[in-house]
């Protein structure tokens, strides 16, 4: 057994730097898949000095993991016990990973199970489908507002991509499409807290500040809907049920911040890293556009190819030895979707933006009982998004400005994506 850090085969790496290998430097944010693909070729089971950490970058180890319940989902509650318990604690902090506690994809078995089967109830796909003509609707009136444009510049996340998804998901909640904006802000704030923006001093005070709004607004929007009942998601939250359980007030409000953060964040990044990688292949637009029939493949690329899930962080329950390492109880481990789904083991061309590519198996969102419950819905929106986008945007094109990406280790995503097209 070799030390953190060290290779377990002995042999020297070349061109890239493992052993300091950063995710969140400069190179790695704009473009993560050459240190990817160093780590998954060299070091799969890679120790991370730097951020304390194991990062598993091979598609089988991935999947495997995502399976493996020793692989806990609940980060929060060991660290809320470890660093937030004492006198000196920020209670806002505390209150806002207390709020994260409660979110689903933090819960391991039953109390996930458990969250899973009463949400299934309000989040169904009938419920999904119904959205696809308000998806329609709601691109069609933005998309118009930024084709009147005399200029044609365009941010195709701040613009597009994400007032669109938080349209969505504030229509499906029964929350103010007015409020959006806000909800922008409240979400920018929170994301330090959950995707690990580690180089950031201030983001669990900032995340604190920003959670604790917007469970006020939403506690307030639960107990009106408790009051008066209507046709949305939040009314189906408080109603759901079976005989044996039902969600509690706290568990609404907690989920309805989960939903309305992840709801858009990762359909926001689908959306514009789908489109980006069609701008950065127009012989795979030119395909779609000859045949639209393919958007559906275009979208499962998309999730495969750049899709929004970089890392998924889980802490070990048990001790587990991975390819000669010993991943140890209590250690955070990095799963890398990213990595899985250019693994050349897996997919033939990994490198290569295919829409027609006959066979996915990406891991984007997930797969086992962690299976992002919100995937029909983010496969719709984009589905419809992205080919709106180029009809309804003669000559799209990228600019000379730099991508501006999210710096954090979860997410995959810009921040602006500055383009161009014919008025």
């Amino acid at each position: 057994m070799t030390g953190r850090g060290e290779r377990s085969d002995g042999v020297m790496l070349q061109h890239i730097d493992l052993v300091h290998a950063d995710l969140l430097g400069a190179e790695a944010v704009a473009d993560p898949y050459p240190l990817l693909a160093a780590l998954r070729e060299h070091d799969p089971v890679h120790w991370s000095t730097r951020y304390r950490s194991w990062f598993v970058t091979r598609y089988d180890d991935v999947l495997a993991a995502l399976r493996d319940e020793r692989f806990s989902s609940d980060r929060i509650t060991p660290y809320r016990r470890a660093k937030l318990e004492g006198p000196d604690a920020d209670p806002g902090v505390r209150a806002a990973f207390e709020v994260l506690e409660g979110w689903m994809v933090f819960k391991d078995q039953p109390d996930h199970k458990r969250l899973r089967r009463l949400l299934s109830r309000a989040f169904t796909p009938r419920a999904v489908t119904q959205m696809a003509a308000s998806v329609e609707v709601i691109a069609a009136e933005l998309l118009s507002g930024i084709a009147s444009r005399g200029d044609g510049a365009v941010d195709l996340v701040g613009d597009f991509a994400y007032p669109l998804t938080a349209s969505v998901i504030a229509d499906m909640l029964g929350v103010p499409r007015e409020d959006r904006e806000q909800f922008k802000d409240w979400s920018d704030q929170i994301t330090g807290l959950v995707f690990g923006g580690m180089g950031d001093a201030t983001r669990h005070t900032v995340g604190a500040q920003g959670m604790a709004e917007l469970t006020a607004y939403l506690s307030d929007l639960v107990r009106s809907h408790e009051r008066a009942p209507a046709d949305d998601l939040i009314s189906a939250m408080i109603s759901a049920r079976d005989d044996r359980d039902a969600l509690t007030h706290d568990e609404v409000i907690s989920t309805g911040v989960l939903l309305l953060f992840a709801g858009h964040e990762t359909t926001t990044n689908l959306i514009g890293n789908g489109i980006l990688a069609l701008l950065q292949n127009p012989g795979q637009l030119a395909l779609l556009h000859d045949r639209p029939e393919l958007v559906g493949g275009a979208v499962e690329e998309a999730l495969r190819f750049d899709g929004p899930a970089k890392t998924v962080a889980r802490v070990m329950g048990d001790d587990v030895e991975l390819r000669g390492r010993v991943l140890r109880r209590g250690e955070r481990v990095f799963l890398s979707p990213s990595s899985a789904n250019r693994d050349p083991e897996v997919f033939a061309d990994p490198d290569a933006f295919d829409i027609a590519r006959e066979k996915s198996g990406q891991l984007g969102f997930g797969i086992g009982m962690h299976y992002c419950l919100g995937a029909p819905l983010a496969r719709l929106e984009a589905s419809i998004a992205i080919p709106q986008a180029f009809a309804r945007l003669p000559g799209l094109r990228l600019t000379d400005e730099p991508l501006e990406w999210h710096p954090v280790l979860l997410s995959r995503g810009m921040q602006r994506f500055p383009a161009q097209f014919t008025p």
